[in-house]
Formats: structure tokens, sequence, C-alpha cells
């Protein structure tokens, strides 16, 4: 008994002096913790003040089952159950079931509700059982913070966001996770809190001991407008063509700010969602849109002029046993470079390029390079692809025989449709090459904080002459009858581009038999004073409907184009008001001089905005009904044909 004594007494003293600090430190980490007090994550908003993202909080309402006693469970269960079921949908019957079976089988943790609104979450704590709070009716409140798109699916990728696993690893996608951790996320507070008892825990002190710094908010150059109309455009030509993915983006040519970018594949179901960023991620071959770098190139170093003539050969030129060929079967005959490229000639371009460089590739290549196009764009946003443009110099596998004559049109280079964008920027700007920008502004609590000029990447990329002749091949593929992009010609609006056409996934032993098109339109607008550019890209669009550029991507483009000048106020541009609208002057000389020659005899109105077209006939004493939207297409009373008053006149629109 005394030897037992003597050891139990050695412990003790053991526990006291020789491990005490270990065990006060473990007694203290189960009675006393560091809570974690997450800091507000800073909003997103667009250029106009718009919401793109924002933190709110969400909560799940859970029951203890045990807590409550008898006389409380019994007298509140069935009218906690009824206003369930008024609440989340099912029976009465089914929610009291339930929480006694929580009750029997001890459940301390029974979910009710998840992801409440803090309105939905005032209204279900006042609900009979629940109202008594956590000691008597066993409520349980569980809040967390959920980011949200004011905007919906619109844009969502391109907004992004920052998400954590369990492990601590974090994704990020877009705006919000290219800045969540500098500007965004804020830090987090600490907090002290003792256990009481019952899994509960209170605070030590009435005060944090850190207090949590509430992130900023940042201003994108993104306009809520237009991004409306670039999702939508792309959204409607994407289900028409049931295409796999697209993509467009829209820039504002003198500061290279991004004004909208929609990023859109399908499901299985033929749907679309923001299913990755494909304007800043994919590289691919971009096909015809590249044959404006290749002749940059050529006219930079002085090797061509847009009127010296080429010959086509038949459509069909030979390389090593690899063909080049021409959309249109037998080619085009003998015609000037400039026409080769509106109509966009395969032959008549590499047969250009390969006359000047066949023999020294080095030089053209280092043409491309001056122009920075084997450069990423450095963007904030993570995972941009890399450019790819073969060079006989470096050993990567990437040159061969047939890489100068097949990178003339588009093949065996790969870009990014915002670092093709990026370059017809600088050719609508006059060759100034911008960093694709995101954000405008960082705020706190309104005050700026931080502001965002343009970035550029290269003063000048081409000489001036350089610029103006491509600038006016862009615009001749559009207005010439014989350019690609003729059919997205207008007579009251100036478009300037290039479409782009290219086989894609030729690699596979199957695209004989299903054929696979990548479809593209890049260029600027108005064409005589640029005020945004736009590329539009659709990928493997079905074949049966069609897949040139200027039939699947181009039409988007215009639909953007348009759109933007009719549909989006210009505020706060003074300078607008003492702009003559060269559209409204003509609508308004037709309308005048139509309203003076017919008094009592039916004018033709084909042709003539709706509204004017109305007020003229009513103005006749006519009653006129529309059906449509737009311009009249149609009338039921032909021109020259006497009317009378209240005679009704059908037109359609």
């Amino acid at each position: 008994m005394f030897v037992f004594v003597l050891a139990v007494v050695f412990k003790l003293m053991s526990i006291q002096f020789i491990q005490g600090d270990k065990y006060r430190s473990l007694a203290e980490q189960r009675t006393v913790k560091n809570v974690e007090i997450p800091a507000n994550r800073g909003n997103v908003y667009a250029a106009d003040g718009s919401l793109l993202a924002t933190s709110v909080p969400k909560y799940d309402i859970r029951l203890d089952a045990l807590t409550p006693s008898t006389a409380n469970f019994e007298d509140n269960v069935k009218s906690l159950s009824d206003s369930l079921s008024r609440f989340l949908g099912k029976s009465s019957g089914h929610y009291e079931r339930e929480i006694r079976k929580a009750r029997t089988n001890k459940n301390r943790y029974f979910l009710l509700a998840r992801n409440l609104s803090y309105t939905d979450y005032i209204r279900f704590r006042n609900f009979p059982l629940l109202s008594l709070g956590a000691f008597k009716g066993g409520l349980i409140v569980e809040q967390k913070t959920k980011r949200e798109h004011p905007m919906g699916g619109i844009a969502h990728r391109a907004i992004g966001y920052e998400r954590f696993d369990e492990e601590g690893n974090v994704t990020r996608a877009g705006i919000d996770g290219a800045f969540g951790e500098k500007y965004l996320r804020g830090k987090n507070g600490h907090r002290m809190k003792q256990k009481i008892g019952n899994g509960q825990w209170k605070p030590i002190r009435d005060n944090n001991e850190v207090e949590p710094q509430d992130g900023y908010d940042i201003y994108t150059t993104i306009d809520a407008n237009i991004q409306d109309i670039a999702h939508h455009a792309l959204l409607e030509q994407l289900e028409y063509y049931e295409a796999d993915h697209g993509c467009v983006v829209v820039m504002e040519t003198n500061t290279g700010e991004i004004r909208a970018i929609s990023n859109l594949g399908r499901t299985e179901k033929g749907t679309y969602y923001e299913k990755r960023n494909y304007a800043v991620w994919e590289s691919h071959e971009p096909g015809s849109t590249f044959k404006l770098m290749a002749l940059a190139v050529a006219l930079e170093d002085k090797v061509i002029d847009t009127s010296d003539v080429v010959d086509t050969q038949g459509g069909i030129l030979s390389f090593y046993g690899n063909k080049v060929r021409d959309s249109r079967r037998g080619g085009y005959g003998k015609i000037t470079v400039s026409k080769a490229f509106e109509v966009s000639s395969n032959t008549g371009i590499v047969k250009t390029i390969d006359k000047h460089y066949g023999k020294n590739p080095k030089k053209f290549v280092d043409g491309l390079y001056d122009m920075d196009l084997h450069e990423q764009l450095d963007l904030p946003i993570l995972g941009e692809g890399k450019p790819i443009i073969p060079d006989p110099r470096v050993k990567n596998g990437l040159w061969s025989g047939i890489a100068l004559q097949w990178m003339a049109y588009g093949y065996n280079v790969k870009m990014t449709p915002l670092q093709t964008l990026t370059f017809y920027n600088a050719i609508a700007n006059g060759g100034e090459m911008l960093r694709p920008r995101f954000l405008r502004e960082v705020k706190e609590y309104g005050n700026v904080v931080e502001s965002f000029d343009k970035e550029v990447i290269n003063k000048k990329i081409c000489s001036e002459a350089t610029v103006k002749k491509l600038q006016q091949l862009l615009k001749n593929v559009v207005e010439k009858k014989h350019g690609t992009g003729y059919r997205l010609h207008s007579e009251n609006f100036s478009m300037a581009g290039k479409t782009g056409t290219a086989q894609t996934e030729y690699w596979m032993k199957d695209w004989s038999e299903n054929k696979r098109y990548v479809s593209s339109f890049a260029g600027y607008f108005p064409a005589e004073n640029p005020k945004y550019s736009c590329i539009v890209v659709i990928h493997k669009p079905s074949v049966k409907k069609g897949y040139y550029g200027a039939d699947v991507s181009g039409p988007v483009f215009k639909k953007i184009a348009q759109k933007i000048y009719t549909d989006t106020p210009l505020i706060d541009e003074v300078k607008t008001l003492a702009v003559n609208d060269n559209t409204a002057e003509k609508s308004f000389e037709n309308y005048f001089d139509t309203a003076e020659t017919f008094k009592t005899i039916m004018p033709n109105v084909k042709g003539m905005p709706t509204m004017d077209a109305m007020a003229l006939l009513e103005n006749m004493g006519l009653k006129v009904r529309v059906s449509g939207v737009g311009i009249v297409k149609e009338q039921s009373i032909a021109k020259g044909v006497k009317v009378k008053k209240n005679q009704t006149v059908e037109l359609t629109i």
C-alpha cells in the first residue's frame, strides 16, 4: 500500500509540474476556442453600377428533437407541421411523421429547411415550437454566405467565382476569382469563445480580438446592356445552328475595355449555359481571320501591295502532296491581292505569302513576332490559352515543309478569340495594341481606392500606311458585293471585318463522314470612326444548316452592332447632340416628301419605319393596322390607288 501511494504521488507531481503545460493546453483547447469571423466579400459591379455579383446570407434551419419538453413538443408539433406544409408544400401529416421519427431516433440535428433568405428565416423562426428558441424549442440556425449573380446565367463564367474545397484548395474563375484575393476577399476577424455546456459556446469578451475587414467593391468594364445584347444574340444563333459552343467579346477600341463577354456551351439536352470561358481559354486554329495578320506582315515588309495581281490557278495549289483549295470550285482566276482577301481566296493568299517568304520563312515569323502575336495577353483572369506560331528555328516538331503555307490562311497556328480580337482592335484604333481590360475602379464605401487606365502592349504594331490598307480591306469585305461579308452590309450603318471558316478535328478518322467547322467573324464598327471591336466564334454548327462564317457568326456580329446603336442609350456624351444622324435625316426627308406629294392617293410606304408610315397614313385620314415590328414590308393597298377617309390599310412589318 505504501508503494502504491508513492506511485500515485509521483504521478500527481509529474502531471502537475512535468506535464502540466501539456494538459493545461489540452484543457484550454477543449473549453476555449478561437473562432474565425468571416469578412464580408466585396460586390462586383458593371460599369454603369449594375450589380453583377454579391454575397447574401443564407440560413439552414435544423431541429434538436430531444431538447423540447414532452409538453412543449406535443402542444406544438401539429401546428409546426401545418406551418411547414404551407411553407414547403408537402402535407402536414408528412412533416409530423418525420419530426416524431426524429424525436424517437434521438436526432438532435434534423434538417427542416435549407438556403433560406433572411425574410424567410425570420418567418420560419416564428413557427410554433421553433419560436420557443434554442433551449426550449430545439431551434438550430446555421448561417452561411452565398455568392449570387443578379443577372442569372448571363456572363456567369466571365463574372466568375472563388471557391474553396474541404482541403482548402481554391478554384478561381473569371473576374471574381481573378481579383478575389487582392480586393474582394477582405480579412477575416477572430473572437475567443468559451464552452458553457450542451455544445454551446459564448464569447469571452464583448469585443472581437481582431475585427474583420470587409472586402473592396470592384467596378468592371462590363456594360450590362451590351452584355445582355451579346448574350442573347449568341444564344439565338447557337440554338438555331445546334452548335457545340461559342463565344462573343465586345471591346472598346480606344481603351481596351471589355464591354461584353459571353461563353455558351451545349448540354446533352440541347440547352446552353456558361460552360467555360472559351474566349480566354480556347486556343484554336483561327482560319481565314488570320489572313489579316499574314497580309499585315507582307504589307509592312513592302513585298506586296493590295493592287498586286495573283493567279489562283483553278482554285487548287499543291505543296508536297498537300492541297490548298478555294471554297469556290475553279478558283477566281487572276485577281488582285485585295480581292483575294475580300473573297477569302485561300489559294490567292497562300500563293502571295509563299512567293515572298517561301525561301525565307523566318522573316515571315519574325513579322508576326514584331506584332506580339506569339505572346499571351497576360490577363488577370486565369487560364489564358497560349498562342502557337511555328518557327523553323525552334525544334519542337511544329515546323514542316508546309507550315508557312498553312499559316498563311490560318492553319498550323493557334490563337484564342480574345487574342485575335486584340489584333483586330489594334487595326481599328490605328495600330495601338491594347491589353484587354476588365477592371475600371476599386472602391471602399463609395470612395475610389484604385483606378485603372489603358495598358499598351505595342505602341505601333505596324506603320500608318499599312494600317490604312488593312482597314480598307476589312471595309471592302462587307461593302463590296463580291466580299464574303456583303450580306451583312447595311446602307445605314457601316461595319468592317473578316469572315473565317476553319475545319476542326480534321485529323479524326470520321471527319469525312462527319465534317466539323469553326465559324467566326472579327471586326469593328462603325467602319469610319470605330467605337467597338467584336469577335464571334461558333464551334461545330450543324453542317446541314450552314457553317460559313458569314452565315453563322456574321449575323451575330451585325445584330450586336446594330442593337448597340439603336437600343443603348447614349448618356453623358454631350458631343452626340451635335452629330448629324444620316439615317434619321434621310428617314425624315422621305417622310416629308411623301406627305407633301400624296393627299388622297395611296403612297408607297414600303421600306419606311413603322412610326413614319403610320403617321403619314393616319394624317391622310386612313385607319392603319400593323403586324410585326420594324420596317414596312408589304401594304394592303397598292401605290397609286385613290383612297377615302376612314379606309383601312394593313401593313406587314
